[in-house]
């Protein structure tokens, strides 16, 4: 930003834009840069804080006319770090958080930067609720656009299946609306093919009647989780198809219902998630509640409280993947519970093993999501303060998902991955998608602007 010209730009910049401007030196530049992975740490040239789609579509005629690359920051929750580039402009949409409901016609307009907690409160109130992510500070955008899975997915199916439309600031800097009747292409590409497209000022969902949520927490000795496992799968596989959870492997957390001696120590847990009644949850409940263990909660609770109890600190290390699976054998369930062993403890990291099947299988297949068939998946999560810790925390993932694969269908939700190269991302994607997400991909962005992400290239 040293040349006269982007001088002058970026003061008209800061004129125009109804929210603020920065660049390195700038009071308060540090702070707008810091993103959720505490690992990553860029520079980006600068940063436009905006308001409204206006301030968007003033920024990214900045970037274009000083040809910097351009980085979208929604909730910023990402392992890559891709809401952040070196020498990029950042268009920080996080001023940008209404949540519009529309309870009649069961749907809701979300803003570009706006988070998981922001549309869940919001829709609480009307008894309505949508697929979302499992933490409360996971932008809303991001996720949707690279498919979306959480605790209603089995009931509600994928954030992509209840889509209903999307407006966007394109490279062109133009603003355009997509939905199943206009700019259908574009709509298809964007159920998966995350932030290659353009920038999401705001997104419509479907919503679902959710007049009661339940939820079942266990903690088991970890010596138990294999036991812990295999009664999951036998709660779900009799249960309901909208019956959903996990088994996770985490540090003991200092709550009121966990024992003080088990606070900070490896514990398992069977987390059971329920669109219905406390009574009825707890008889799904009893291959799991048959089992010794040191405490359990089951209870109705609002869905966005829940979305809230597992949540992850901001600004520690981080470094995530998956594998999804085509079936849960019992030889699967051990190597999954020997490889908690090796997490990283006392940390915030957890080691989960979750359902697919439900709603998200008879969900559509001709979206570019190909991880939609899995039966299951195992979802390392490494949180950890200490950059000592980054060779053992960064290893322990890799192992899991290393010893796991034998039973990998080959598929991968993207934004449980961070830079694993071009194959994780055509894996993400499905081959047979590949070809047409680059000619949509041609026809918005041809000159790659938008790159920081899980690239596609133009064709």
């Amino acid at each position: 930003m040293a040349c006269s010209k982007a001088r002058a730009a970026l003061a008209a910049l800061r004129g125009d834009l109804t929210g603020d401007v920065f660049a390195p030196g700038d009071p308060g530049y540090d702070e707008a840069r810091a993103v959720f992975n505490g690992m990553i740490d860029r520079r980006p040239a600068v940063i436009a804080r905006c308001a409204v789609a206006a301030d968007v579509v003033r920024a990214v005629r900045f970037g274009r006319e000083l040809d910097l690359p351009i980085a979208v920051r929604g909730g910023g929750h990402g392992v890559a770090g891709t809401a952040l580039g070196d020498g990029a402009l950042v268009v920080d949409l996080r001023p940008m958080h209404r949540v519009t409901v529309d309870p009649a016609g069961e749907a809701v307009r979300i803003e570009g930067g706006a988070t998981m907690r922001h549309l869940d409160r919001a829709t609480q109130p009307y008894a309505l609720a949508t697929t979302g992510a499992r933490s409360s500070t996971t932008g809303v955008g991001g996720f949707v656009l690279g498919g979306g899975t959480g605790w209603l997915d089995r009931a509600f199916g994928l954030a992509v299946d209840n889509l209903l439309g999307v407006e966007l600031v394109t490279a062109d800097a133009e603003q355009v609306h997509a939905n199943a009747d206009e700019n259908p292409e574009l709509f298809w590409a964007l159920h998966g093919g995350g932030g290659n497209f353009g920038i999401a000022t705001a997104l419509t969902l479907e919503l679902h009647e959710l007049p009661e949520f339940s939820v079942a927490l266990l903690l088991y000795r970890p010596h138990l989780g294999p036991d812990a496992v295999r009664a999951f799968r036998e709660a779900l596989l009799g249960g309901p198809g909208e019956l959903a959870g996990a088994v996770l492997y985490l540090t003991g957390p200092p709550l009121e219902f966990v024992p003080e001696p088990l606070v900070g120590t490896r514990l398992c847990a069977a987390l059971l998630t329920y669109p219905g009644p406390e009574p009825r949850l707890r008889t799904l409940a009893r291959p799991l509640l048959a089992l010794p263990h040191e405490a359990e909660l089951v209870a109705a609770l609002p869905y966005a409280d829940l979305q809230c109890m597992l949540d992850s600190p901001p600004g520690r290390r981080n470094h995530w993947s998956a594998e999804y699976l085509t079936g849960l054998p019992d030889a699967l369930a051990d190597v999954f519970c020997a490889r908690a062993e090796d997490m990283p403890v006392p940390t915030a990291s957890r080691h989960l093993i979750f359902p697919q099947g439900g709603a998200i299988a008879a969900g559509p297949h001709t979206y570019p999501v190909a991880f939609r068939d899995a039966s299951w998946a195992v979802h390392p999560f490494a949180v950890w303060a200490d950059p000592r810790d980054d060779e053992r925390a960064i290893g322990w993932v890799r192992q899991v998902c290393a010893d796991v694969r034998p039973w990998s269908t080959g598929a991968v939700y993207l934004n449980f991955i961070g830079e694993e190269g071009t194959g994780r991302v055509r894996a993400g994607l499905g081959e047979g998608n590949l070809l047409r997400l680059e000619k949509v991909k041609r026809a918005y962005d041809p000159d790659n602007v938008f790159r920081f992400n899980h690239n596609i290239r133009p064709v």
